[in-house]
């Protein structure tokens, strides 16, 4: 008689794991090169990739230069941008969320985008110039993570629990110094501009802060996938985790300086932009299930499509922009209603 091996009943999963994984990267290309054509002048999806194209390989160009410049100066920045901050949210949430092992963490659970809003109010309280407004909130995102480390490790008991509620403290802390910042700005000058930024938006990117943000960005994604398979491991919970021989610790900490790095890489350049992180790894487990080694690679593609379909919408759909913070949270916190009623977490 037949039997049911292992490896048959693992079988039908990779494939699924394999299908999804494939059509969510043709859904990121096709939406990548879609986005660059469209807004208020509109080019054509074979004339976006004839002119990609052309940047590395002898195309014959049939278009006109003024679609050079609107697709390679203008939307292209901005849409690496989007994708490249979608990615390292959703990643960041998803590590989080297994090294915590708490369905409801999200990557500014330590207080970083609080670290990063009371960096950018100081910048523009002080200085009002852009690339020190970037420098001091990706700075002062990782002095808040920094001290929420640092608290923990003073707090006897559970060291995940105490890293999660000294983050609580931390981010109250640094929320009530952006209540400060605000208080004493300028009403007409200084304090609109601060609100502004806190709401989030890709309208002032261009290539230098790409640049600038895009180096922590990629580069902790980059180690957080190559880890991902511990955190399996660390689901199993702390002490079976040591009993087979991984340093929770050293794990932890290397989780942690990943996702404070990219999370305010991301804050820096475009504002507070929330619930990416806490929806889309959800949304992966119910894709493509439970395992890191799956789920982290679906989160950086899911979370790219999606913020750069978010800010696709609010960028196009009328004159005057929509913060994008206010579109993620309108899309959002009612997704995230809907699973709670439905009790599909996609969790375990």
């Amino acid at each position: 008689m037949p039997t049911n091996s292992p490896s048959s009943g693992s079988r039908p999963r990779s494939v699924r794991r394999l299908s999804v994984g494939a059509l969510l990267l043709l859904l990121t290309l096709a939406l990548f090169v879609i986005s660059l054509g469209i807004g208020r002048f509109w080019v054509s999806p074979s004339d976006v990739v004839g002119i990609l194209l052309s940047k590395v390989l002898p195309v014959h160009q049939s278009w006109p230069a003024v679609d050079v410049t609107v697709v390679v100066l203008i939307r292209l920045p901005r849409i690496l941008a989007a994708m490249l901050v979608g990615a390292s949210l959703a990643t960041a949430g998803a590590s989080f969320q297994g090294l915590f092992r708490n369905p409801l963490v999200s990557p500014d659970i330590l207080g970083v985008s609080q670290g990063a809003s009371v960096g950018a109010g100081i910048a523009l309280l002080f200085f009002a110039n852009n690339v020190i407004t970037q420098v001091l909130a990706f700075v002062f995102g990782v002095v808040a993570v920094v001290l929420t480390y640092s608290v923990s490790t003073k707090v006897r008991g559970n060291p995940t629990l105490s890293l999660i509620l000294s983050g609580v403290a931390i981010g109250s802390l640094f929320g009530a110094f952006i209540s400060l910042i605000k208080y004493v700005a300028d009403p007409n000058n200084t304090l609109p501009a601060i609100p502004d930024w806190l709401l989030g938006s890709f309208a002032s990117i261009n290539s230098t802060s790409l640049e600038f943000a895009s180096i922590p960005m990629l580069s902790g994604v980059t180690i957080l996938l190559l880890i991902r398979w511990r955190f399996n491991v660390l689901a199993m919970g702390e002490e079976e985790a040591k009993a087979l021989g991984m340093d929770t610790r050293k794990i932890r900490i290397i989780v942690v300086g990943c996702c404070t790095a990219i999370t305010a890489a991301g804050v820096c350049i475009s504002g507070i932009i929330g619930w990416v992180g806490l929806v889309i790894p959800h949304i992966g487990r119910i894709l493509i299930g439970p395992n890191h080694k799956s789920l982290l690679p679906a989160s950086v593609l899911m979370g790219a499509s999606y913020l750069l379909l978010i800010d696709d919408v609010v960028r196009t759909i009328s004159s005057i922009e929509i913060p994008i913070g206010i579109a993620t949270a309108i899309v959002g916190a009612p997704f995230f209603i809907y699973l709670l009623h439905k009790g599909q977490w996609g969790w375990g």
